[in-house]
């Protein structure tokens, strides 16, 4: 007896799209075939996906979403729910400072995984992984890389700047014995020296308004570091992932890296596929909305992205969510824009703002979306079981509703945050359900899911990258 037959819909795959049925047993797909009507008769749930798309459940390789507090008890589940109202069938978080960890986990990265792991643990609705972050004050961090990889978590970040960041000989090892060992180092790439000078600049000068953070953070200070960090990956002979790239500039070095035919990976962000600096110019406490780094950048920005991410040079697109809200960590706006917390939340935006944006004005084509939003994201990070809709796989799967036309509003959002970076903002296209290994976790626009349906995902990457 098969468990679920979704019946009718436009089964889209990054090779093509079709018309086709598709059954799933035991939370994997077992067929996929332009009519298995003759299933319909004995199976448990039979759902009409007439005039729907089925699309693989997207996959988020860039949040940091926080784990519950004594608190905030339900603040992880709660973000979990809303990656599963858009879409999401499976999140990757980062343990950075600031998520919720305790300064003994701090000491050490195989601590760290330990204590995320025990404070996640049947916390998610939709399935979860991990990447450790690298941070100078672990005791040595780069020792404890082959054993976190064996432990299933081998993929790393990070920072060039920040109290927390590290410097590029660190770099240079963590890039080297992550490689050897069969994992991926992933790069925040800012310059550190060029945006001291410039911040200590502007503060001094008394222009201390959120719009001088985009100001201090100029595309040339990224594109430095990103050149910086793809010459010690050359040098180390290892995978680079470049994370949330935002301007022609530095996508410009990765682009003559892979024409190289080195393995630099990079992702962009919704917020800069679809917002520009313009916003700093808003009222101090609303441009602090807009505080992220590296900053939204000007005008023709967006455009340079979008031919990145159709010609391939850019590999995914990622939320880098971070839950904040205006009340509680944008609150500083009054005080200097080094000040604010950087980050804002799009755990719950990514595949509507990417198909209205990307497919619906003829940016990028549907199979190329969901090859950016689930397939690449699947192979990069080690996600065997997911990121296509074939059997044998997981039975991840979104109904999406291409018709439909919304307006995104932070009321009718279940993240964390209080607001929305795309307040008012028109799109096409809603997921009217998600399943998730063969559960429904939204139905019909309605949470049907439970807490602790997720799984966390032990993974290991393709050498072949």
């Amino acid at each position: 007896m098969t468990d679920l037959l979704v019946r009718g819909g436009t089964v889209v795959t990054a090779a093509g799209s079709s018309r086709a049925d598709v059954a799933v047993d035991g939370g994997t797909i077992s067929a996929v075939e332009p009519d298995l009507g003759a299933l319909a008769a004995t199976a448990r749930d039979v759902v009409d996906a007439t005039g729907l798309l089925v699309l693989p459940g997207a996959i988020d390789v860039h949040t940091h979403t926080r784990v519950a507090s004594d608190a905030e008890p339900d603040r992880f589940f709660q973000d979990s729910v809303a990656a599963a109202f858009g879409g999401t069938t499976t999140f990757l978080s980062f343990n950075n400072p600031g998520t919720g960890g305790s300064a003994a986990a701090g000491r050490s990265l195989l601590g760290g995984m330990r204590e995320w792991r025990a404070a996640t643990a049947s916390d998610s609705a939709v399935d979860i992984a991990l990447s450790l972050v690298i941070t100078s004050a672990q005791d040595d961090p780069i020792d404890e890389l082959p054993a976190a990889i064996a432990l299933g978590v081998p993929t790393f970040k990070a920072f060039m700047v920040y109290d927390f960041g590290v410097d590029d000989a660190t770099l240079s090892r963590a890039l080297e014995v992550a490689g050897r060992h069969g994992g991926m180092l992933e790069v925040h790439c800012e310059d550190r020296s060029a945006l001291e000078e410039r911040t200590a600049r502007y503060l001094a000068a008394g222009e201390t308004a959120p719009r001088f953070h985009a100001s201090s953070r100029p595309p040339f200070v990224e594109a430095d570091a990103t050149a910086r960090a793809i010459g010690l990956a050359r040098e180390a002979r290892a995978p680079l992932y470049v994370v949330h790239l935002s301007c022609a500039e530095a996508l410009a070095h990765v682009r003559a890296a892979r024409a190289e035919g080195l393995p630099v990976h990079a992702e962009t962000c919704p917020h800069y596929l679809t917002l520009t600096d313009e916003r700093y110019e808003l009222p101090p406490e609303d441009a602090a909305r807009y505080v992220i780094s590296p900053p939204l950048r000007g005008p023709g920005q967006p455009e340079a992205l979008w031919d990145g991410l159709a010609a391939g040079d850019l590999a995914l697109v990622a939320t880098d969510h971070v839950p904040d809200r205006v009340a509680v960590e944008k609150r500083s706006w009054r005080e200097s824009f080094d000040r604010i917390s950087n980050g804002g939340p799009g755990i719950e935006t990514l595949l509507s703002l990417v198909y209205s944006e990307g497919v619906v004005q003829g940016r990028i084509e549907l199979e190329r979306m969901v090859d950016l939003v689930a397939g690449t994201p699947a192979r990069l990070f080690g996600l065997r079981t997911k990121g296509a809709i074939e059997p044998g796989l997981d039975a991840d799967l979104v109904l999406f509703d291409p018709a439909a036309r919304r307006t995104l509003r932070a009321v009718d959002l279940h993240h964390t945050s209080d607001y929305t970076p795309y307040e008012g903002r028109v799109v096409e296209g809603a997921v009217r359900s998600t399943i998730v290994r063969g559960a429904f976790v939204v139905r019909d626009g309605a949470f049907v899911g439970r807490r602790g349906h997720g799984r966390f995902v032990e993974r290991s990457l393709d050498p072949a990258g």
